[in-house]
């Protein structure tokens, strides 16, 4: 236990519990107040309107699918402000950077940075004067060519993307930096969703959800594990709350008490607005330990197990779904095996749930004929996240609940195209039969060793073993593990190079050469030499769109991504294995690529002139299994030993706190929109430490008063963050969140997800200590 009281300090809470619904009046006004403040009003107001609609383009905010039935408003709160941040009139310029040098842009906040506007031109990093200077299109893309081409082995280059990536500019990456001759792509999978991918293929046969949107519609019973909708994909809680009106069972596994899964103010139905009504999004909440979510479900597993015995010996109906699990599945023995294996202590241990909760949760479930299980990044950001997920699978089989309608596995993925990037050929292990595929129709030897993922990257150029950077999108720097490591990995490159829409801290974070290339948003109309283009994006269903910008660009220097890649590509390559500048003048073509050579894509050109796009398809979903075997597995995985890393053990010393990362409301990834936590209550700071009234007396503080953060492990390397204000909150025992990129610096680079690398954001073994001075720094007047 820590002792660290600070009674000089006069304790002041700064932030006030919300009592309102999720959305409602606060969504609202918090919409007027981003459109407002985007010096764009007038023409954002009509294009707020074309958002997600046909002809339209396509939110860059979340990837939750659209609604079959369209209506004249189809964004939400934080789509909108998506919308505003981007289609601003301030400029990032020149000017801009003649005024502050990039040591003078370190001291200001990640919400400053972003709110000083759209970069309109290429820059250089100039070493002499530390600022960044203009630098014409055709430079840029020479100096990156020679960088590239001078590298002794093209493995040497990183390359990354960001899921807001279009299809198009996807798929142009991949083919440009497999025909260079490397499959290095770290990607922002890679640190969310990379469990489930890996997870649902070895269990499935597909790493994507078997759900459409109109399942939600037919399901029973819908499980949300780990996921704070209202925040991340607000669109989501319409169909919980008319799941729940209709009947239907909505369980919430969530450690915290998210406003969103509780309950939800409509703001397009206006007698609900005008008397200030809500309704509930939840029939049960439970709130397990950080990490315990697979014991849970273990639990759950084993009262079925227990009333399907029960069941037999009385000559009752099944619990289980024999027919399913007969012609559908391997494995089912040793798995139920494994259940019987596993002890009722270790389960109520470790999920931090009573077996009288966990046998509530498993009736739901039973209950239901048809179930949907949703899940995000409080599942896939642990050590064990592939094997919860394979739980999540294995119970879901074992009712045979995937593959009819109204029921299903959905992880909800992130970005608006961070699925499809993965479609596209986005992978550092890419499958064989897509390289197969690109080697057939591009005529070039495609390299077949496995590239390397973020962590794998970030190692390589902390090594010297990477020179070059390239980032396609992103803020990098700022959503990797490990900060302080991950900044001196991008210095120590030759060459670091940023594909951006605003200025963010990657610009800072440069290597000895560094530029930023301005492009095209969302928003923004896209020409090119035939005209006006659309791309197309997938969202979390499978479901294909185009999108078509509606905003002119604020400079014509401003350049699409796709015309970027092909400009880096034949800098590059030449005319090979294409030409690179005949497909981005059209990219219908590029379309036609895409259609020759990854499965689904056939007349790809026709299917978007579809209201709506088209579905891609599933194969688990129409229960063909892409399995070695055949069939859906059972994954018999053991409960862990101990949630707690043994190199955190290894050090001697106990957590005080076991802590997550999580985003503000006012936030989407890295893009914070402002300094306010509406549903949590905070206002005008992010550096909070949301902690259990409790915990912070136990250790030594006051509510209110400022500690430092230090993680737990045993390199021998400190890290901490400095300064955070103790906000008693209603939190289980034992448990702490505070804001990402914040705590970033917290999260040991080797702290991995077994299976997935993915960074362990959501445990992160913690230690309070005396405030020693503020570590962040407030965002000044914008």
């Amino acid at each position: 236990m820590s002792q660290h009281r600070q009674a000089d300090q006069k304790p002041v809470p700064r932030y006030k519990p919300y009592k309102g619904p999720a959305g409602g009046w606060g969504a609202l006004i918090s919409v007027a107040q981003a459109w407002l403040t985007s010096d764009n009003a007038l023409k954002n107001l009509r294009i707020m309107l074309k958002t997600n609609q046909n002809g339209g383009f396509d939110c860059p905010g979340c990837a939750w699918g659209d609604s079959p039935e369209k209506g004249l408003v189809m964004f939400c709160e934080n789509g909108a402000k998506a919308v505003n941040w981007e289609a601003t009139k301030r400029r990032v310029d020149a000017a801009f950077f003649a005024k502050h040098s990039v040591s003078q842009l370190l001291e200001q906040s990640d919400y400053w940075l972003e709110y000083q506007g759209r970069l309109t031109e290429p820059m250089r990093y100039d070493a002499e004067t530390d600022r960044y200077k203009p630098i014409s299109w055709e430079a840029a893309f020479a100096l990156i060519g020679n960088h590239l081409q001078g590298l002794s082995s093209p493995d040497q280059a990183e390359f990354y993307t960001s899921g807001r990536a279009s299809n198009e500019a996807a798929y142009l990456y991949q083919l440009f930096v497999r025909a260079y001759g490397t499959n290095n792509f770290p990607d922002c999978s890679n640190m969310c969703h990379e469990a489930s991918g890996v997870a649902l293929a070895q269990s499935v046969g597909v790493g994507k959800g078997t759900v459409t949107f109109n399942d939600f519609e037919h399901a029973d019973a819908i499980f949300v594990w780990g996921q704070n909708p209202g925040t991340n994909h607000p669109r989501m809680l319409e169909p919980l709350r008319e799941a729940v009106k209709r009947g239907a069972q909505v369980v919430c596994v969530n450690p915290l008490k998210e406003r969103g899964l509780e309950r939800f103010q409509h703001p397009q139905h206006p007698i609900e607005m005008l008397t200030n009504g809500d309704k509930p999004t939840n029939t049960a909440y439970f709130r397990p330990a950080l990490g315990g979510d697979m014991a849970i479900l273990r639990g759950m597993a084993k009262f079925l197990l227990q009333w399907e015995r029960d069941a037999q010996k009385a000559g009752e109906p099944a619990v289980f779904d024999h027919d399913f699990l007969n012609e559908h599945s391997v494995n089912v023995l040793d798995y139920l095996s494994v259940i019987d294996g596993t002890s009722w202590a270790q389960i109520v241990e470790q999920s931090g749930l009573t077996l009288v909760e966990i046998e509530q949760a498993a009736r739901m479930y039973a209950k239901g004929k048809n179930v949907i299980m949703c899940w995000a990044m409080g599942i896939t950001q642990h050590r064990h996240s592939v094997a919860t997920i394979q739980e999540i699978a294995n119970l879901m089989l074992l009712r045979g609940n995937i593959g009819r309608p109204g029921a299903g596995l959905c992880p909800v993925r992130g970005h608006s195209n961070v699925q499809g990037d993965r479609t596209m050929g986005i992978n550092e292990c890419p499958p064989v039969a897509f390289l197969d595929s690109l080697e057939r129709r591009f005529k070039f030897t495609v390299p077949r060793k496995n590239g390397h993922n973020v962590v794998e990257a970030i190692h390589a150029m902390a090594d010297g073993r990477a020179k070059v950077f390239i980032g396609l999108g992103g803020n990098f720097a700022q959503a990797t593990p490990d900060s302080n490591r991950t900044f001196q990995a991008l210095a120590n490159c030759d060459l670091t190079v940023q594909i951006s829409t605003k200025l963010n801290r990657s610009h800072l974070a440069h290597g000895k050469n560094a530029l930023i290339l301005p492009c095209l948003g969302r928003t923004d109309i896209d020409i090119q030499t035939e005209g006006a283009q659309a791309v197309t994006v997938e969202d979390s269903f499978s479901m294909v769109h185009s999108s078509n910008g509606q905003l002119q660009p604020l400079s014509n220097q401003m350049r699409s991504e796709p015309a970027i890649i092909a400009g880096i590509a034949a800098a590059t390559l030449g005319s090979q294995p294409v030409d690179w500048h005949w497909l981005v003048a059209d990219y219908s073509r590029i379309r036609d690529l895409i259609a020759d050579t990854i499965p689904g894509f056939g007349d790809f050109n026709e299917k978007i002139r579809n209201p709506g796009g088209f579905y891609l398809g599933n194969s688990a979903a129409a229960r063909r299994w892409a399995t070695p075997s055949g069939r859906a597995n059972f994954r018999p995985n053991s409960l862990p030993r101990d949630l707690v890393h043994e190199r955190t053990r290894a050090t001697g010393v106990l957590p005080d706190l076991i802590m997550q990362s999580m985003r503000s409301h006012d936030q989407y990834n890295t893009t914070i929109y402002g300094l306010n936590d509406r549903y949590r209550g905070v206002k005008g700071q992010r550096d909070v430490l949301f902690v259990n009234e409790a915990d912070i007396i136990r250790l030594g503080f006051k509510p209110g008063q400022k500690a430092d953060i230090v993680s737990i492990w045993d390199d021998g390397r400190e890290r901490r963050v400095k300064g955070f204000t103790l906000l008693a909150f209603d939190i289980p025992a034992g448990q702490a969140a505070a804001y990402y990129p914040e705590v970033n610096p917290l999260v040991p680079l080797e702290s991995i997800g077994d299976g997935s690398q993915t960074p362990t954001s959501k445990f992160v073994a913690i230690r309070l200590e005396a405030a020693s001075e503020t570590g962040l720094i407030m965002a000044k007047s914008a």
